[in-house]
């Protein structure tokens, strides 16, 4: 005991007290950790170390000689420690008086904090904790008793609360830690037995747990009812978007053709072309001002389930269960969302309707101008012949090009594809192609991805030797050499063989060979799905009929490609404006 009544006297020095405390400090650490001994031990070469920091560094060293890791004196065997009491006990007292040597600092509450119920004077301390035993809030001075005092240790200590008294009882000045179903109220111990007698009670804590699961489900709910509303707001606003773009690609296109192709009465046509462009654009507002009053209404929505997601996390990190019951039945009276599920399909119905009814006032109206223009001056002008002129204005208007790409999926391993699938070669080295059941694995041959069962115009562009242009049912063979895989050899394909000196066409294995040869390297197609109708062109300064095809088709069509050694072929991005 003479050991620690010399060390408090050392601690207690008035002046320069500080630096002897660091001193005696350092004197009553472990080597290993930096930290105060704890739990210290003593090694056979009188070193001292905490006695988990002494056996992780034993474990981590991995051999069979053990150390002392301040003076490095070995030991064959592990060395059995035994607690140092006399030196647990000085660590103790230096880390308690050292505690108390330092005083708190002095933090006044300032206006919205808790103040400390047991400061006194004008001015008093910010609390730190409320106790919802002594029901009364401490500042950082006037804590210390629950700490250091057994029966007050027991006492529960939550982040001091502005709201102390709403968690007492008005009647009986008791803690409300009880939690009444019957009346789905806070009580306190004294109201069971009293006002709420035989009513269905449980502690505040096993209501929180009950209760916090429940609110886990709800807000589970909510989310997902947010984030399906959220993609709906998307959908409906993409929607809004595309009936827009859409809107200005029609007068775009028209335009093109107007301004291209008409040469006399400009001043009538004008007029006509203002009128078009105002069907066009009242087609678009009346699209949009329907669907915004519901993306109002859907954007508002999702605000309100974000914020009653916000509110429920908020109240699951609350300490305190009377304030989250009490919250929560606030929380239940929150309206809860609307949906629209009829409104929002009849409004993209209504939007998908108003861009398709554009798309039809163009191509009327354009084909209208058109007629008008071959009754009255057409056949004056140095223009192409009619029905020339009009088959050009149909691919203009029926354009598949921009979308076409080829289905990587179904090229033969010996093609390579570029330019976001839209160009083929012929691959030195074959690729490391995964094997996939739409592939065609003997002849060189791909088709695009998506099937055609409308009116489309697409053109390509080749160079090299032999190549194919085609179309084929889904259906067509991919495995093997058979006429069932190979481009107009079966009844699932057409296809147009074009080569530098000849050209013909297959279909179910039937050739036509007296075509004329392409002026050009560039071939266009045009399909009628509807009508049955497939012919292929030559295409450059005019367009030359190669070859028609007139016949019912049952199924969509895919366009497709083939090509010799030496050869390549691309989708070209625009039509060629003639």
């Amino acid at each position: 005991m003479k050991l620690k009544v010399i060390f408090e006297t050392d601690i207690a020095q008035p002046k320069g007290g500080s630096t002897k405390m660091a001193e005696n400090l350092d004197l009553f650490c472990c080597s290993i950790c930096l930290g105060l001994l704890k739990d210290p031990v003593t090694t056979a070469c009188g070193h001292s170390y905490c006695t988990s920091c002494i056996y992780k560094y034993w474990e981590q060293d991995g051999q069979e000689v053990y150390s002392c890791p301040e003076c490095r004196q070995t030991f064959k065997t592990r060395p059995l420690l035994k607690k140092n009491t006399v030196l647990a006990e000085v660590v103790d007292n230096l880390s308690k008086t050292a505690f108390q040597d330092s005083s708190p600092s002095q933090c006044y509450a300032e206006p919205g904090d808790v103040e400390c119920d047991f400061c006194t004077g004008t001015r008093k301390q910010k609390a730190l904790m409320s106790c919802l035993v002594c029901l009364a809030s401490y500042c950082e001075t006037h804590l210390k008793p629950h700490y250091e005092v057994r029966p007050l240790k027991k006492h529960t200590l939550v982040e001091a609360l502005t709201d102390l008294q709403e968690k007492v009882c008005p009647s009986h000045n008791k803690l409300l830690d009880v939690y009444c179903r019957t009346d789905k109220k806070c009580i306190c111990l004294q109201c069971t037995i009293a006002d709420h007698k035989g009513h269905d009670t449980v502690s505040t804590a096993e209501e929180r747990t009950i209760k916090q699961q429940h609110l886990g489900e709800t807000q589970k709910e909510w989310r997902l009812r947010a984030q399906h509303k959220e993609k709906e707001v998307e959908e409906l606003r993409q929607a809004v978007n595309a009936l827009k773009d859409s809107s200005w690609e029609t007068v775009d296109n028209f335009e093109r053709i107007f301004t291209k192709h008409i040469f006399a009465y400009i001043r009538l046509m004008e007029m006509r072309r203002c009128e078009v462009k105002e069907l066009i654009r009242a087609q678009e507002m009346a699209g949009v001002s329907r669907a915004e009053g519901l993306l109002k209404q859907l954007e508002k929505e999702v605000a309100g389930l974000k914020k009653g997601d916000a509110h429920i996390e908020q109240l699951s990190h609350t300490e305190d269960d009377i304030s989250f019951l009490q919250s929560l039945d606030c929380l239940c009276d929150l309206p809860g969302p609307v949906a629209f599920p009829s409104s929002f399909e009849v409004i993209k119905t209504f939007l998908s309707e108003k861009q398709n009814k554009m798309e039809n006032i163009y191509k009327d109206e354009t084909i209208k101008i058109l007629e008008s223009l071959e009754k009255n001056m057409l056949t004056k002008l140095p223009l192409p012949s009619m029905p020339e002129y009009r088959m050009q204005q149909k691919c203009l208007m029926y354009s598949y090009n921009q979308m076409m790409e080829v289905d990587p999926y179904t090229a033969c391993a010996s093609l390579s594809l570029s330019n976001k699938n839209k160009e083929i070669g012929w691959s030195e080295k074959t690729p490391a192609h995964v094997d996939h059941p739409d592939r065609f694995s003997y002849y060189n041959q791909a088709l695009c991805k998506v099937g055609l069962s409308e009116i489309s115009y697409w053109e390509v562009e080749w160079s090299g030797g032999i190549v194919d242009v085609a179309v084929s049912y889904k259906g067509i063979g991919r495995k093997g050499w058979g006429n069932d895989c190979c481009f107009g050899h079966n009844e699932q394909s057409w296809s147009l063989v074009c080569a530098p000196s000849s050209c013909s066409f297959w279909h179910n294995n039937n050739c036509k060979t007296n075509i004329p040869v392409p002026n050009s390297s560039r071939v266009g197609v045009y399909l009628d799905h509807r009508e049955g109708t497939l012919s292929f062109y030559s295409v450059s300064d005019t367009m030359t009929l190669l070859h028609r095809v007139q016949t019912t088709f049952t199924q969509p069509l895919y366009p497709g490609f083939g090509i010799d050694l030496g050869s390549s072929l691309k989708i070209c991005p625009n039509v060629m404006v003639r």
